[in-house]
């Protein structure tokens, strides 16, 4: 699958794809460390579904794999060349129309010290944020083609985007890391993870999802999210599919789509195996 577009994708999401290129243009020395996470990279594996809420978002995230950054051109130095301005947070930096792109950082790789920004050597303890979760995109990923969604843009980018088990991964975590502070919480990440859902060949991504468990690198956070999808993820109720319900209000019925979530979830779990999780590389306590 290579330079996927959307049909009539919202405005705000066309701005958002620009400004992706833009900064993936100024990376171009670093795109072997660069991958596609967050929206974006979900709306290029599952397409335009059929939910009521269409595919939209107005940011870019991406990952970076340290141990694959070359020391020049600086990433603050080629960011700013090509006109991105840092935000207040460390790895946000606002492109074309005020557009943001969050350079985010695998915790596990981001070093000791600080509390947001990930410690990358020569380029600085700001450019990148300390991200739990994107471990796994690290691990699953492959290359891809990305289009610009403007058609009279014609800009394509080759890089890699994280698979729909580390994208899984992630959003779960999200999920589950913002279970204490309910008004930090996103809806559309629930609906993210019923785009997921419905889309992917379960025996695959549960042969993914056992293979990032017993990963050095991924394996503490995927056992974490597959411990909490087993804990509550087939509880209609439970965050994730209260998530999913939440951003579908008004538009379609929130019951159907909380079932639906859940009934998916049960499915995955049973092609994992269903077993409680523990990770090769030690105990793995689930989120508080």
């Amino acid at each position: 699958m290579d330079f996927v577009t959307h049909l009539e994708p919202p405005r705000e999401y066309i701005e958002a794809r620009a400004v992706l290129l833009d900064a993936l243009d100024a990376l171009s020395a670093h795109l072997d460390a660069v991958v596609l996470v967050g929206a974006q990279a979900v709306y290029f594996h599952t397409g335009g579904s059929d939910l009521a809420v269409a595919p939209t978002t107005t940011d870019a995230d991406v990952a970076l794999a340290p141990d694959l950054l070359c020391d020049e051109p600086l990433l603050a130095d080629a960011l700013n060349a090509a006109g991105f301005i840092p935000g207040a947070n460390p790895g946000t930096w606002c492109g074309r129309s005020g557009i943001p792109i969050d350079i985010k950082v695998p915790e596990a790789l981001s070093g000791s010290g600080g509390r947001r920004g990930a410690r990358l050597a020569v380029h600085g303890n700001r450019v990148a944020r300390r991200t739990l979760g994107l471990e796994p995109a690290l691990v699953d990923s492959a290359w891809h083609g990305i289009a610009a969604l403007d058609p009279d843009d014609p800009r394509r980018a080759r890089l890699r985007v994280a698979g729909p088990a580390a994208l899984l991964v992630a959003k779960i975590v999200k999920l589950e890391e913002r279970r204490a502070t309910p008004h930090r919480q996103k809806p559309k990440d629930g609906l993210d993870v019923l785009r997921l859902l419905q889309v992917i060949d379960m025996n695959e991504v549960a042969g993914r999802l056992r293979m990032l468990a017993s990963d050095r690198l991924a394996g503490q956070v995927t056992t974490s999210a597959l411990n909490a999808l087993a804990e509550h993820g087939r509880d209609a109720n439970g965050p994730i599919a209260s998530a999913a319900a939440s951003a579908v209000s008004g538009l379609d019925d929130e019951e159907r789509i909380a079932v639906s979530t859940t009934l998916l979830i049960d499915e995955l779990l049973r092609a994992c195996g269903d077993a409680g999780w523990r990770s090769d590389h030690g105990a793995v306590d689930r989120f508080s």
